[in-house]
């Protein structure tokens, strides 16, 4: 009986110490998961469309943050001219968030340094140019613009007549002119703004550049799609030549014909996707665009904006440009 009454206590203090265990290692996973829990990411973590306040003008700005590996802040900017540019590393102290990045267009050789502060879907602070001037901007948190099903599509309706730039203005002086059904540019000058906006297009547009020639179409006013004389069969296409999303989206391949040539573009928007084929060959295929490019009209991204043709880089014709909304 004695050997009986020892065995069940053993099996007793075994059973209070199997128990003990599993509480300890219970509660050490407990403590090992809030401690090694991932901190929230900040709120500054997104797309940002921006508007720097600078020698009495709105000019539109956009800024993506995200994060690299643990807990180090990189992202992209684009200032109001110029592509996107890269941003090595987002600092935070004191609240306050702060990069640097270094001319690209801009005139001297001094970085622009940003500061500025998050709070909810807005932002503000302000840029130290190349010239040394310090000037604010203000940003929100620029839309998804996701469309939740397939467009139906309208009436196509021709945005030049053929005869005049009727439909059409520019923000300066006008040289654009019309000879035999062909919009030109013969120089360098304004560029041309359709007095009608656009949320959800298909467009189709033809041009044709001289020799070194540069111009862009931009999309609501604010995405643009690069025309210039690229060397056709260009082995790696990159994000700032013939029919690229400037700064953002290079063809898979080159198609641009020689200067001289009438050639064609093909594109269909759909709140920030874009398909593109160029010369017949679909280039871009259902990608997102990002954000808007250097030289856009404004950075409210969520509104319907125009189609414009850059006319202040060279000499350049436009002709059948045939645009069809959504309905």
């Amino acid at each position: 009986m004695r050997r009986i009454a020892i065995l069940a206590n053993l099996n007793l203090s075994r059973s209070i110490a199997l128990q003990v265990i599993i509480l300890l290692f219970a509660f050490s996973g407990i403590k090992a998961a809030s401690l090694g829990a991932e901190p929230k990411d900040p709120a500054v973590i997104g797309r940002w469309d921006l508007t720097v306040s600078q020698g009495g003008k709105n000019l539109p700005s956009w800024l993506e943050v995200q994060k690299s590996g643990t807990h180090t802040l990189i992202g992209r900017y684009v200032y109001a001219f110029g592509s996107a540019r890269p941003i090595s590393e987002v600092k935070v102290a004191d609240g306050k968030y702060s990069f640097s990045i270094p001319p690209q267009w801009e005139p001297g050789n001094r970085n622009m340094d940003f500061e500025f502060e998050v709070n909810g879907d807005q932002l503000k602070g302000t840029m130290v140019y190349t010239d040394g001037q310090s000037y604010s901007f203000t940003g929100v948190r620029a839309p998804a613009l996701i469309r939740s099903s397939e467009p139906v599509w309208g009436k196509p309706i021709r945005l030049f007549n053929g005869k005049d730039t009727k439909g059409w203005h520019t923000e300066g002086k006008n040289q654009w002119t019309v000879e035999n059904g062909v919009l030109r540019s013969l120089k360098s000058g304004s560029n041309l703004i359709t007095d009608k906006t656009f949320t959800d297009f298909k467009l189709h547009i033809e041009f044709r550049y001289k020799q070194g020639s540069n111009s862009g179409v931009y999309l609501r006013g604010r995405y643009e799609i690069q025309v210039i004389d690229t060397k056709s069969g260009e082995p790696e296409p990159i994000n700032n030549q013939f029919s690229s999303v400037y700064g953002f989206l290079p063809p898979n391949k080159m198609m641009a014909k020689n200067p001289g040539e009438w050639q064609s573009y093909d594109i269909t928007l759909k709140g920030r996707m874009i398909t593109l084929v160029a010369n017949g060959k679909m280039v871009i295929c259902d990608q997102i665009i990002p954000g808007i490019t250097g030289g856009a009209i404004n950075s409210a991204e969520g509104e319907p904006g125009p189609l414009l043709i850059q006319g202040d880089h060279g000499p350049i014709d436009y002709r059948n440009i045939i645009i069809t909304p959504v309905k």
